[in-house]
């Protein structure tokens, strides 16, 4: 289905978006793309990006776009190496806390965490990440019930292949076609928002024959940027399939799992990054996602973009053109 989709900030390049409704405003958590001079590679080592911009709106399709300014950069952070990649942010007790992932100084990424007394920042970040804590893409799920669940892993770039079983590897490792894909993880959050509350746990997506989707399913195995959010009382994780260029959606009955694929969000867009946010505000659902379209398809300049999203009467996903 094509969607009619507007740009929300049409003179900077920002990606990745995390979306949540706060005070009755949409909030929106971007990574800031940015002209590095790095050549690009499998590694994502042009995806250099130093700071978070917080955008506000409470019209998403017509509105003003409010931009609140950087609100964090790497410089801030005292256990920073490089590359400040998408965050998420969550409220919890009158604080709002933001997760990113960030490189370490051995070039390793960690998730650290930065707090605020408002959703648009600025936010002050810890002196340490999250014990414990690796690879990318952190999405956080209030789950209404006092807990907090994050989901994160990417794989290259984002490292998730130099683990197994929340320990790192001697040396990265992809599974074979026929093997279980490597899974994103899902963590309960400690009561101060501030740590893991236990282990990472896999999330495991079976797929129509109820069995975990493979390696070699290339069009529906996890890849990277994990979201979360509740619709009808069931769990929705989505997530691009990254090489293949799809989002992806499987459904579940509690925060951890296990889940059914059900099928495709947004079909590839222009450029080969795919990431996302879903929301509802006021009565209506929405995806936020980028593509490369206004650097003429650089896919380390992408652009924040946004359509509705609308389910069908079972509760499926109603597939959107990306190309819309």
């Amino acid at each position: 289905m094509k969607k009619n989709m507007r740009y929300l900030v049409p003179n900077d390049y920002m990606a990745d978006p995390a979306v949540h409704v706060f005070d009755g405003k949409v909030y929106i958590y971007p990574s800031h793309d940015r002209e590095s001079g790095i050549e690009e590679n499998d590694n994502g080592d042009h995806f250099d990006m130093n700071d978070y911009h917080v955008f506000s709106t409470d019209d998403i399709m017509n509105g003003e776009i409010k931009d609140h300014g950087v609100v964090l950069a790497v410089k801030d952070i005292p256990w920073a190496g490089r590359q400040l990649w998408d965050c998420d942010v969550a409220y919890k007790n009158g604080k709002y806390y933001m997760y990113f992932p960030l490189k370490d100084q051995t070039d390793i990424f960690r998730i650290g965490v930065a707090t605020s007394d408002k959703p648009y920042g600025p936010f002050v970040p810890e002196k340490d990440p999250i014990r414990g804590s690796y690879s990318i893409d952190p999405a956080i799920l209030d789950d209404g019930d006092g807990n907090y669940y994050m989901y994160f892993g990417g794989l290259w770039g984002g490292q998730l292949q130099r683990y197994r079983d929340n320990k790192a590897l001697e040396s990265a490792k992809f599974e074979d076609d026929d093997k279980a894909a490597i899974p994103s993880r899902v963590v309960k959050l400690s009561d101060d928002m501030l740590q893991f509350a236990e282990e990472p746990k896999p999330i495991v997506i079976l797929g129509e024959d109820g069995k975990p989707l493979t390696a070699g399913q290339n069009e529906k195995r996890f890849f990277e940027a994990s979201w979360m959010h509740k619709y009808n009382g069931k769990y929705y994780f989505s997530y691009s399939t990254g090489d293949t260029h799809n989002l992806c959606y499987a459904v579940g009955d509690n925060p951890y799992g296990p889940f059914t694929y059900k099928g495709v969000i947004l079909t590839p867009v222009v450029g080969w990054t795919t990431h996302h946010a879903i929301a509802e505000f006021k009565g209506k659902w929405y995806l936020f996602h980028h593509d490369c379209v206004p650097s003429n398809g650089k896919t380390w300049l992408r652009s924040l973009k946004v359509c509705e999203l609308e389910y069908d009467k079972d509760g499926n996903i109603i597939t959107i053109d990306g190309e819309g």
